[in-house]
């Protein structure tokens, strides 16, 4: 797989051993702010990542000990205009497009676009310095990039707008206790956990994986009775996989299946 070179203070990583890919927001001197240009590579490194038959798992991480990302380029949201404004969660979206999973590292400050995309992706792992929030309504804006709708799913309403409509961040433990994180370590041992769960994740088919995390993208956004169909659709598509009768006749057989992702 070709990525791209020219990033605006971003990095991918391929780790083939690990069969994983890393992606680094990339400005530690300005907290990894997230330029307007760097939200449309970011989701085209996702697309691409996607793709990469030697990546099971992806992980998003900041640069340095201070951010995950402080949040996105203010200035730069003068000089784009209203139209263009309105299309910013489409980018910040990468990280759910993809079709493998994606875990979200982070450390210090996690603000703004840096909540924004953490929410967009499938596990959020926590160190106990990281600082949450969405604090736009301070500067006399909102969020912008998914957050109103995807915190709110996550954490329920009245918790969204006590972080929304106040500016409130939250601290690692709050989080946890929100559902917003799935962990909290130490920060010298953020990456080992995030290494952890991919090496959980890999155990099973991803064909299996890949076709649940759609499913349950559409979990908030369908009526139960679609939702139940398209489960039933794609649990059905799944038999007629190699990966399928692998797991079945492996849990009777008692051995551990090799799947193939066919």
């Amino acid at each position: 797989m070709n990525y791209p070179t020219d990033l605006d203070a971003l990095d991918i990583e391929i780790n083939a051993e690990r069969r994983t890919a890393t992606i680094t927001l990339d400005d530690p001197d300005k907290h990894n702010r997230v330029s307007m240009l760097a939200r449309d590579q970011l989701s085209e490194l996702f697309r691409l990542v996607g793709q990469d038959s030697s990546v099971d798992v992806v992980f998003l991480i900041g640069a340095g000990d201070d951010a995950f990302t402080a949040g996105g380029d203010i200035p730069g949201f003068l000089k784009a205009t209203p139209e263009e404004l309105t299309r910013l969660h489409d980018n910040v979206a990468g990280p759910e497009r993809c079709s493998k999973p994606v875990i979200a590292l982070i450390h210090g400050y996690c603000l703004g676009v840096g909540l924004e995309l953490s929410l967009a992706c499938d596990f959020r792992i926590a160190t106990n310095k990281a600082q949450l929030g969405l604090p736009e309504i301070r500067i006399g804006m909102m969020p912008g990039s998914g957050g109103t709708q995807r915190l709110s799913r996550l954490v329920g309403l009245g918790r969204a707008k006590d972080m929304i409509m106040r500016g409130r961040r939250i601290n690692a433990q709050e989080a946890l206790s929100y559902g917003l994180v799935t962990e909290i370590v130490e920060p010298n041992e953020l990456e080992e956990a995030g290494y952890r769960l991919a090496a959980e994740l890999q155990q099973h088919s991803p064909l299996a994986m890949s076709m649940v995390k759609r499913v349950l993208n559409r979990a908030y956004e369908v009526p139960l009775a679609a939702g139940l169909e398209l489960e039933g659709l794609a649990y059905g598509f799944l038999r007629t996989t190699h990966d399928f009768r692998e797991g079945v006749e492996a849990f009777v057989e008692g051995r551990s299946p090799e799947y193939t992702g066919e």
